[in-house]
């Protein structure tokens, strides 16, 4: 009789043994270029959002439009790059209805029809719908990108850091108005759009708190909290148009995630490098 020819167990469990190993040799690799190419396509977003902002600039006499809505001057919210009100209530559509303020935006008619560009790709955060088409399903959320508060301001206002808020372009620290300002730090230097934590992120600004710069370190601290979902880095884009990956170096920059909830906005930190760096392409103390 002709015997048949099988894989014995011993042979199958050494198969499996050498997958498993290959695998597992293979998937920091996979999860490697999955960050890389996310990074890739963050620097894209940003570079197409610049372009946009840049573009309005041009077609407005180089006003910028503002970081943020100031309630007592309503007539200004057409000028405000972005309305709306981001956090995880689900009878909130500005969480998940890109008609609702990404469609409303200034910028909007320069973005190519594209909502993908105002968030990074990392972002995972999501939403049930309380109402409307997708009511009780799961959707990703539709914002990640915040704008440099000291460019444009509260309406045009600072209210941060000293400044009394009653001073149109900033009475201590300076609210960027019209491109042709940006002299220091300078356009190459001073960041318009970042990345913004899932539970940091709210109204159309992220505030960096001025507190400490340039010489008293042990003073600084954060308003808001920067996205870090590439691998400890998040993205940015400067008034000159260029973007860049910022790689975090303090871990008080990073706390864990709030799950469906928001971080507090204050938050002291005293001598982080991260607070520094971002002081440093944000804004500057207005001569006398």
């Amino acid at each position: 009789m002709r015997k048949k020819q099988a894989f014995t167990l011993v042979e199958l469990l050494v198969v499996i043994a050498i997958i498993a190993i290959l695998t597992g040799l293979l998937l920091p690799s996979v999860a490697k270029a999955k960050t890389k190419g996310q990074g890739i396509q963050c620097l894209n977003n940003h570079r197409q959002l610049m372009l946009a902002w840049r573009m309005y600039n041009d077609d407005n006499d180089d006003h910028l439009l503002y970081a943020s809505y100031q309630p007592s001057e309503a007539y200004k919210d057409p000028y405000v790059w972005v309305l709306g009100w981001m956090d995880f209530d689900p009878a909130n559509p500005s969480n998940w209805d890109v008609n609702q303020d990404i469609k409303r935006s200034p910028l909007w008619p320069y973005c190519g029809n594209s909502v993908g560009i105002w968030k990074c790709p990392a972002d995972k955060s999501t939403i049930k719908p309380a109402r409307g088409p997708l009511r009780k399903q799961i959707v990703p959320r539709v914002r990640s990108v915040s704008m440099n508060l000291w460019v444009g301001g509260f309406g045009g206002y600072g209210l941060l850091s000293g400044d009394d808020g009653l001073t149109l372009g900033g009475s201590l620290w300076r609210v960027y108005l019209k491109a042709n300002e940006m002299i220091d730090p300078g356009p190459t230097r001073t960041f318009v759009l970042l990345d913004m934590r899932e539970d940091s992120i709210d109204i159309g600004n992220f505030a960096t708190d001025m507190t400490g710069w340039p010489n008293q370190p042990d003073q600084t601290g954060f308003y808001d909290l920067p996205a870090s979902y590439h691998n400890r880095a998040g993205g940015l884009s400067f008034a000159d148009g260029h973007s860049e990956i910022k790689r975090w170096l303090d871990n008080r920059t990073m706390p864990p995630l709030v799950k469906g909830g928001l971080i507090p906005d204050i938050l002291p930190s005293p001598n982080n490098k991260d607070v520094i760096w971002l002081q440093e392409r944000c804004t500057r103390k207005i001569k006398e």
